[in-house]
């Protein structure tokens, strides 16, 4: 079980991650903690409207990418590499973090850590040879106590959103969760403490954009929420409480069933809102109590999988009716699946890659990888691109037809994130080397020829 949870803490994304300890003594809620007050809106409320948002299809703009899917454009991109070879650049990247790049315009944007100083902060690179721009300290002080972290769980595990104009990030810090925007330079916008958090395992949740706002998930033990904060200037337009669970899923919004929904999974739950009012559309019985993987949806079905202490992956209709279109007692945790062209796609905690037919749930392949897996798989150009915690990423063919591995490749000794793939390069965060001589790299992978 120990196993598990050292997956869960990764991604949220990368992210997003961090699953549940059996046999392990943890602190349970804090009963000094202040609660969290619902914020109100409905339809007829007006808000005032958010600089657009201006990003490209060459650009990965937050978690998952431009479409919120992990489907990268159809730009070639290589299936091969090692330190030397299809290597466009590689950078230093301090601390420590699971966030993945993201990347808009000519910046790339990620958090980072540093444990020993307690020090969150934002970092920007140079997207053409990865030179640092600027590092930009968010907090100090305040993180979690050990008992209430995991050893392979970090302080900058949220990726970074940009919308062209502001980059958001969220960081647990002091018992709370606190949203901060800064401009293209580095400086600080605005800063709001959305909420409480009661850590048991860190927090993992990356934000999400759409139209004036910015979505934050706060699940924790001692009550839960979803709030909505407005891109400009960082109000709380609302907030919805949720179940007193420890789960870690970020949150999605999707353009399904005709509209879009605010999507998430946990506390044995599929739920989905109003992006505009945080009023719920519709929920359904699933998945598990601790749910890490974020939702994935195709022609009007919404795929769900996790988790602890239940297993399940689960398709149900995102119409308003909650139908449950199929069912299984397989999982996928920690790494969030990819759903395209009628088939879903989903890489288990311990390396298993399996491919279900979307409609029916049927298994059409599984097949073991090497190693354990945390960070999400990646679909580009028919390929699907998957590292392992040892920092082996295994590419294979995104086909229903059979498992074909395509290539393995190694870059240091270590990969919880997950990587982010545009403009015919691929962006992978990596780590080498153990305890005080650790350090981590993201590296820029390129060629002319896409192989």
């Amino acid at each position: 079980m120990v196993q598990n949870w050292l997956r869960g803490l990764v991604l949220v994304c990368v992210a997003g991650a961090l699953p549940g300890l059996t046999g392990c003594s943890r602190p349970g809620p804090d009963p000094e903690l202040a609660t969290t007050e619902e914020v109100s809106v409905d339809s007829s409320t007006p808000v005032e409207e958010a600089e657009p948002v201006e990003v490209s299809s060459d650009d990965w703009p937050w978690w998952r990418g431009p479409n919120r899917n992990n489907i990268a454009g159809e730009s070639a991109v290589p299936v091969k590499w090692t330190e030397d070879e299809n290597i466009v650049w590689k950078a230093s990247v301090p601390g420590r973090g699971h966030s993945a790049a993201t990347v808009v315009g000519e910046n790339i944007f990620l958090a980072t850590a540093d444990e020993q100083a307690e020090e969150q902060s934002v970092l920007c690179l140079n997207r053409a040879d990865g030179k640092q721009k600027w590092q930009t300290t968010i907090s100090t002080g305040g993180f979690p106590p050990t008992g209430q972290m995991h050893a392979k769980s970090t302080h900058a595990t949220c990726t970074v959103a940009c919308d062209g104009r502001q980059v958001y990030v969220v960081f647990l810090h002091h018992q709370a969760l606190t949203v901060t925007a800064l401009d293209l330079d580095g400086k600080k916008v605005w800063e709001k403490e959305v909420g409480p958090f009661d850590s048991k395992f860190g927090y993992a949740p990356s934000p999400a954009l759409l139209d004036n706002f910015v979505y934050v998930a706060g699940d924790h033990q001692a009550g839960g929420y979803v709030a909505a904060l407005h891109r400009d200037s960082g109000e709380i337009v609302w907030l919805k409480k949720r179940p007193a669970v420890a789960t870690y899923s970020s949150p999605v919004v999707a353009e399904v069933a005709g509209k879009n929904q605010l999507l998430i999974s946990g506390a044995e739950k599929v739920t989905s809102y109003d992006p505009a009012t945080g009023g719920q559309l519709w929920e359904v019985d699933g998945t598990a109590e601790a749910t890490c993987g974020t939702l994935v949806w195709e022609d009007g079905v919404v795929f769900a999988s996790g988790g602890y202490p239940q297993r399940e992956t689960l398709a149900v209709k995102a119409d308003g009716s909650a139908e449950v279109v199929w069912r299984n007692d397989q999982k996928a945790y920690v790494p969030s699946m990819i759903v395209s062209d009628g088939s879903l796609y989903a890489v288990s905690d311990n390396g298993v890659a399996y491919c279900w037919d979307a409609t029916t749930g049927t298994e059409q392949w599984k097949s073991r990888l090497d190693g354990d897996v945390s960070a999400s798989p990646v679909l580009a150009a028919g390929n699907i691109y998957v590292p392992n915690e040892s920092g082996k990423c295994s590419v294979f063919r995104a086909t229903p037809e059979k498992f074909e591995l395509v290539a393995e490749n190694q870059l240091g000794n270590e990969t919880f994130a997950t990587p982010s793939i545009c403009g015919g390069k691929i962006y992978i965060r990596a780590a080498s080397g153990y305890g005080e001589n650790r350090k981590e790299t993201l590296y820029c992978i390129g060629s002319s020829t896409g192989g």
